[in-house]
């Protein structure tokens, strides 16, 4: 069964009413088990047509999206960024975490009229974002929606690629950070790292299974210390995850180098 293609059926509707600045709000990175949740907002400039093969960023091959997200950074007004830290999500959940994230994609944009937002309704996000409307598979539907869900997705993916190379054995350029076989693997034999979301069951379960092979080996007389358990911080965040996921996406946009190479493209 093909893919839906979205339209801009709502946003020419908001147009037509004098709404200038429709912001099509999407979020990825809610299900990995490390990481930071991320979002992405993008205004497109009224009464602007569809870039052929846009659609939701779910159905697209990481090459499709590549080609695809400068196209729409070209044609949009403005495109924001939001993300909440690994430390964030696991104080306040993933929930709560996620419409923080879009919350701050949304304040980066230099302002907007209406939000379009997939998913459910969000309680309190009106007071905090102003009119918007929520959208059931909104980025199977949506335009904008469609266009944030690249962006997001193509952003967060390049983020993970570069924690990768600091972390190695994960698959994180691969996975990123979704728990695979591969990944859940490397977690039993390596350990978790600072960028583990420590709420999640799967990290739970494999910091527990480095503490009990300690504890057999110790009861065991063995003098061997499994390898992950000197990557297994005490508490979340510890071992240099950002305060925020403000300051996380506040660095990347002052490391402008890295910027150009491998973060938020212009």
């Amino acid at each position: 069964m093909a893919a839906p293609v979205p339209t801009l059926r709502r946003e020419r509707a908001l147009w037509r009413a004098g709404v200038v600045r429709v912001a099509g709000v999407d979020e990825v990175g809610v299900a990995p088990a490390c990481g930071p949740v991320l979002a992405a907002a993008v205004i497109l400039r009224p009464n602007s047509r569809r870039i052929p093969g846009v659609r939701d960023s779910k159905t697209l091959s990481a090459a499709q999206r590549e080609a695809l997200d400068p196209e729409i950074r070209r044609r949009a007004l403005a495109v924001g960024i939001g993300a909440a830290s690994v430390a964030e999500i696991d104080r306040l959940n993933i929930y709560h975490a996620t419409h923080l994230a879009m919350r701050r994609a949304l304040a980066r944009l230099g302002g907007h009229d209406h939000v379009l937002v997939d998913g459910l309704r969000i309680a309190g996000f009106e007071k905090e974002v102003g009119p918007y409307d929520a959208v059931v598979d909104g980025d199977g539907h949506v335009y904008s929606i469609a266009c944030a869900s690249i962006v997001a997705k193509v952003v967060r993916d390049r983020l993970m690629a570069r924690l990768a190379a600091r972390h190695p054995g994960y698959g994180w350029e691969r996975n990123a950070g979704y728990a695979t076989a591969e990944h859940r693997a490397a977690m039993a034999e390596l350990g978790v790292t600072a960028f583990h979301r420590r709420s999640f069951i799967t990290t739970r379960r494999a910091i527990e299974g480095v503490e009990q092979l300690g504890l057999d080996l110790a009861a065991a007389g063995s003098g061997h210390v499994p390898v992950g358990a000197g990557l297994v911080p005490v508490g979340p965040g510890r071992g240099g995850t950002a305060a925020d996921g403000d300051d996380l996406v506040a660095a990347w946009e002052a490391d402008r180098a890295a910027l150009r190479a491998a973060v938020i493209p212009r």
